[in-house]
C-alpha cells in the first residue's frame, strides 16, 4: 500500500535505486550542505519540495538546501532530518492546539534528543486523544431515513405518497443520538494513521489502541476523507473538548506520508511548513488577543483598483464597527532582496514592504504592520533597537507620509514570553491601527 500526498510524487521518491545505506544528514531551516551524491540520488531530492539542490564546483558534490519545512524523509536510502531553527518547545507552542506548555513538555524533550519529529507528535496526540475521549465521548443526533415494518419516529409522508397506497413498509425518519459522528471518524482515521508511525514508545501505542477501542463502531473514512470533513467541524460548547485532539489529528492526516518499501521496511515523511504553522499561530492568537477590540479577518479577499481587477489578499485585516481600520502581512522569513542596492538598515526586504504598502493604498490606511519571526531570519537586519518585547523599526514611505512597522516575534525563550510578546504584538496593532484610522 503506497499513501502519497501532495507534497511529493511516486516519481519524486523512487524506492527502487540507491547508493548504499548512510547515515542521518540534518540540516537546519535555510541550511545549505555540500556533500557527495551520485547524479540519479541528487536529482530525486531535488524533486521534492522540501529541499533544494545544486550542482557545486566540485564534480559529484552538491550543495543541498533547506527550505521552511522541517521534519524528516527519506529517499533512497538517505534519511534527511531538517531541523526548526526555533526552540523544540516552541515549535509546539506553533502548533496552537490550545492546550498548556506543561502537555508537551514530556514530547518536546523526547524531540529535542531524538531530532525525529513525528514520533514526539504522534506521542502528543495519543495522549491528547485519550484525554479528550476520557472527558465523554461526543454523541450528536444525525437524521436518518428507512423503510420499517414497523413505525419508528416519524413518517416521511412525501416518500409514503409516492408508494401509491401501500401501507407496509412504512417511510420512517427519526433523528439517532449517536457517537458515528466527523468528530469522531477523524480522531479514529488519525489514530489508525498513527499506529503505523515506526519509533512511537510502546505506551503510546497503547493508548492509540485504547483510543480506537472507545471509538468501536464509528466509520473510519480515509485520509484525505477525514481531512476535508474535518474543515467542515464546527466548535460548540459540547464538543470544545475535542479541539486539541482534532488539530493535532489535522497534522497528522495533512503532513504525514507512508510509503512501504521493499516489502516490509517502512519509510516516514512527515514535513510541517514552518511559513503557514507560523501565519496560522499569529493569527489565531491575534484573534483571541483582539477579541472585544478589534475583529481579525484572515485572507480576505480584496482589489487594489477601482475597476476591481487587480485582487489582493492581506494576511490579516482588522475591522472596527465594520469599518477597515488596519491590515497586516505576517511573514516567517522574509523574500530575497529586490535589488543590488539593498543595503539599508530596515527590518525587512523590499518586496515585503511593496506588498504591505500595496495593502495600505489600496484599503486607504495610513499605516500597516509586517510580522515576522526573529529566529528564521537571525542575521538579518533588525532595525532599530528593541524593546522589551518586542522589536520593532518603522519607515515612513515618501510622498505619501504613510507608515509602515516590522515587527520581530523572538521565538528562542519560553512559552510564557511568547505570551507577553503576543499580548504587545495586540497592544501595538490596537494603537496603530486607531492611528491609522484617524
Amino acid at each position: 500500500m503506497v499513501l502519497v500526498d501532495s507534497a511529493v510524487s511516486l516519481a519524486a521518491i523512487d524506492t527502487t535505486a540507491g547508493d548504499g545505506e548512510r547515515p542521518p544528514l540534518t540540516l537546519f531551516e535555510w541550511e545549505t550542505k555540500h556533500l557527495p551524491l551520485s547524479e540519479a540520488l541528487a536529482r530525486r531530492l531535488g524533486q521534492t519540495k522540501w529541499v533544494s539542490v545544486q550542482p557545486d564546483v566540485e564534480p559529484g558534490w552538491w550543495r543541498m538546501s533547506a527550505q521552511q519545512w522541517v521534519g524528516a524523509f527519506t529517499v533512497d536510502d538517505l534519511r534527511v532530518i531538517v531541523r526548526p531553527k526555533i526552540k523544540p518547545e516552541n515549535l509546539f507552542v506553533l502548533l496552537e492546539v490550545g492546550l498548556p506548555p506543561e502537555a508537551w513538555r514530556q514530547e518536546a524533550a523526547d524531540y529535542a534528543s531524538t531530532n525525529e519529529l513525528l514520533p514526539a507528535l504522534v506521542s502528543f496526540f495519543a495522549r491528547t486523544a485519550e484525554t479528550t475521549l476520557a472527558r465523554g465521548l461526543f454523541h450528536h443526533y444525525r437524521r436518518q431515513e428507512d423503510d420499517l415494518l414497523a413505525l419508528r419516529g416519524r413518517i416521511d409522508f412525501v416518500r409514503q405518497f409516492r408508494r401509491g397506497g401501500v401501507l407496509v413498509p412504512m417511510a420512517c425518519s427519526w433523528d439517532e443520538f449517536t457517537a458515528d459522528v466527523d468528530e469522531n471518524r477523524c480522531l479514529r482515521t488519525a489514530a489508525r494513521q498513527a499506529l503505523r508511525v515506526p519509533g512511537v514508545p510502546n505506551e503510546d501505542r497503547r493508548r492509540l489502541r485504547r483510543v480506537l477501542a472507545a471509538l468501536d463502531g464509528v466509520d473510519e473514512p480515509a485520509a484525505p476523507t477525514a481531512l476535508e470533513r474535518l474543515g467542515r467541524v464546527q466548535f460548540t460548547r459540547l464538543n470544545e473538548h475535542y479541539r486539541p485532539g482534532l488539530k493535532l489529528a489535522r497534522l497528522i492526516l495533512a503532513n504525514f506520508t507512508l510509503q512501504d518499501r521493499h516489502g516490509d521496511t517502512a519509510a516516514s515523511a512527515f514535513m510541517l511548513d514552518m511559513n503557514q504553522l507560523f501565519e496560522d499561530f499569529v493569527t489565531a492568537r491575534l484573534q483571541r488577543e483582539l477579541r472585544g477590540r478589534l475583529e481579525v479577518a484572515a485572507q480576505r479577499s480584496l482589489y487594489l483598483d477601482v475597476d476591481r481587477q487587480v485582487r489582493i489578499r492581506p494576511d490579516l485585516t482588522f475591522r472596527r464597527s465594520g469599518q477597515t481600520v488596519g491590515v497586516a502581512d505576517i511573514k516567517y522569513k522574509f523574500g530575497a532582496a529586490e535589488s543590488r542596492f539593498d543595503d539599508d538598515e530596515t527590518a525587512g526586504r523590499h518586496g515585503d514592504y511593496y506588498q504591505l504598502l500595496a495593502y495600505t493604498a489600496g484599503l486607504g490606511l495610513k499605516e500597516g504592520t509586517l510580522i515576522y519571526c526573529a529566529d528564521a531570519n537571525e542575521g538579518q537586519s533588525a532595525g532599530t533597537e528593541s524593546v522589551e518585547y518586542l522589536a520593532r523599526s518603522t519607515i515612513t514611505v515618501e510622498n505619501l507620509g504613510t507608515k509602515l512597522h516590522a515587527v520581530a516575534i523572538d521565538l528562542s525563550g519560553s512559552p510564557s514570553d511568547t505570551d507577553a510578546q503576543m499580548s504587545a504584538l495586540a497592544d501595538h496593532l490596537t494603537g496603530s491601527e486607531t492611528a491609522s484610522a484617524g
